[in-house]
């Protein structure tokens, strides 16, 4: 009999459950892959919506941008000064603090949805609740760019635009991270959500990629493109995705998971009985009440009685709150976010000031911040798995981060290959505490042992962190566009204080994981693998 060829030996010789769960960790990659792509352009954007003009030798204001629509733009949309020319109402000496109200209300909105959005995740069908997000987001991600085209000039619109964007891009996040937290389990949490989470990263060069391209020549299609990926992914979506392995009969976890949890809606099934009494520990015992005392009754764990159909109901906002570590988790990525979405927002216009460098080529050097990113992200996995801490990990790197944000505002000047130096390793720290938290610790925090099991939890606890750390990627770029008027300095200022604050948020969590360790994030040590 003929050997077969390599490569069906190869497909062989994985099981179909593990095709599967390869299947949906590449498609929920690309999917919210996609929504960050649709986040980026506006800060590409920035730059060509206020472009400066230099004024020639006959008098005529001539256009340093090399956008053909500006340049052939009517003499109203010019200011009168005659010193900086754009894409009106962005054309004035307030642009900055204009586009910083775009990235606000993009952002407010984004923090405020995403409170309500994991309490309605839970109770409907992951797919079509993403799917709806996704058409939704792509279709007002491409209205934005619909404005050139149709020669918009008002402020409003845009901001109307950014804000229902916000609010239906929160359908994103809870969904993907209840779907891979339903088919992995917690063996090497860390890593695979570490390499799964540099989707921000992927999504935020290609959103770089795609509106550098078309920016200096018509922005519209940086916007419209964007769009329609987004849309175009919610499409398979609806056709491809599987919210839980019991839909095509495969088994809830990988092998090496010891525990017979599953999550997901009404399928929580446990596959070994669960002690009905077991004392927490005096420290669980004060967070879980919530005026701090000690009590030893069972009935303060975050459990809530079964809706009849034999499962659990679904947990409710307070009942989150009240997990172990999810307040100063949450806390810690709203000062974590404000630094990373900064540079998100505003890192383009910062190296189009400090390098002088056009557009394109600033949008294009800044993705190196993203590459940073995704192995900060990938390390900060690795590490928390193999130490079994988590909230050490994140606090050592926002530790590291801080002074390496004071080199970046002052080697950044020095030239081009101090930029590039900087921004792969300001990526990297910047990056890994914020994708630590928002995945491995969302997911143990979601799973913890206080909830007895409880699998509706995952994308209500999901939303509460995320959510919190939106508040603070809502109030970052806005901080950045009112204080770079008087001195980019002093927005790495602003940087490095919140990097400080999000550190003393899990001072707490850090002692406690270092005398006793697994205990900051609950069952880490349990499911460790033999």
């Amino acid at each position: 009999m003929a050997q077969l060829p390599p490569g069906i030996r190869f497909i062989i010789s994985f099981s179909r459950d593990q095709w599967y769960r390869a299947f949906i960790f590449i498609l929920t990659f690309l999917l919210y892959a996609s929504f960050h792509l649709s986040r980026k352009p506006i800060s590409i954007v920035k730059g060509e919506l206020h472009s400066y003009c230099t004024a020639s030798n006959d008098g005529k204001v001539g256009i340093s941008s090399q956008s053909q629509k500006v340049r052939d733009a009517p003499a109203h949309q010019l200011p009168d000064n005659g010193t900086n020319c754009g894409w009106a109402p962005f054309d004035e000496d307030n642009y900055q603090q204009l586009l910083g109200a775009l990235d606000y209300s993009f952002l407010c909105a984004y923090a405020v949805g995403m409170y309500l959005s994991g309490i309605i995740g839970e109770r409907l069908p992951i797919r079509y609740y993403l799917t709806f997000g996704m058409l939704a987001s792509g279709a007002f991600t491409a209205l934005f760019g619909v404005g050139y085209f149709y020669n918009i000039h008002s402020f409003g619109f845009y901001v109307i635009t950014q804000i229902i964007n916000g609010l239906v891009q929160t359908t994103g996040w809870p969904s993907v991270v209840t779907c891979l937290g339903n088919w992995f389990g917690k063996g090497r949490r860390g890593l695979i959500m570490g390499v799964w989470n540099s989707h921000t990263s992927v999504g935020n060069i290609l959103g770089s990629l795609i509106a550098g391209y078309w920016v200096s020549t018509c922005w519209g299609l940086s916007f419209i493109v964007p769009g329609a990926i987004v849309a175009a992914m919610g499409i398979l979506c609806f056709l491809f995705l599987i919210e839980h392995p019991k839909d095509i009969a495969c088994s809830s976890s990988p092998a090496m998971y010891p525990r017979g949890y599953e999550n997901g809606a009404h399928r929580f099934r446990p596959q070994k009985p669960v002690p009905a009494e077991k004392p927490l520990d005096p420290e669980m015992q004060r967070l879980l009440l919530s005026d701090g005392k000690h009590s030893g009754h069972q009935n303060h764990v975050v459990i809530l009685p079964a809706d009849g159909g034999g499962g659990m109901a679904a947990i409710s906002f307070t009942g989150a709150l009240k997990i172990p570590g999810v307040i100063e988790f949450s806390l810690c990525l709203l000062f974590a976010k404000l630094v990373s979405y900064t540079f998100l927002f505003w890192l383009p216009l910062y190296i189009t000031s400090v390098d002088h460098l056009d557009v394109k080529k600033a949008g294009e050097l800044s993705t190196l911040f993203d590459v940073g990113g995704i192995f900060g992200g990938i390390l900060a996995g690795v590490i928390s798995d193999r130490l079994e801490k988590r909230a050490s990990t994140c606090g050592l790197m926002l530790l590291l981060a801080a002074p390496t944000l004071y080199a970046f505002s002052s080697i950044s000047k020095m030239g081009l290959e101090a930029t590039i130096a900087m921004l792969l390793l300001s990526g990297a720290l910047v990056s890994g505490p914020y994708a630590l938290i928002t995945t491995a610790v969302s997911a143990d925090l979601g799973t913890h042992k206080s909830l007895k099991g409880n699998s509706h939890a995952l994308a209500t606890v999901t939303a509460i962190i995320d959510g919190t750390g939106s508040v603070g990627a809502a109030l970052g770029p806005l901080l950045a566009g009112l204080i770079s008027p008087s001195g980019w300095n002093n927005v790495f200022y602003m940087l490095m204080f919140a990097d400080a604050c999000a550190l003393l948020f899990l001072i707490r969590l850090i002692h406690k994981e270092l005398s006793c360790p697994g205990s900051a994030t609950g069952d880490q040590v349990p499911f460790k693998e033999h």
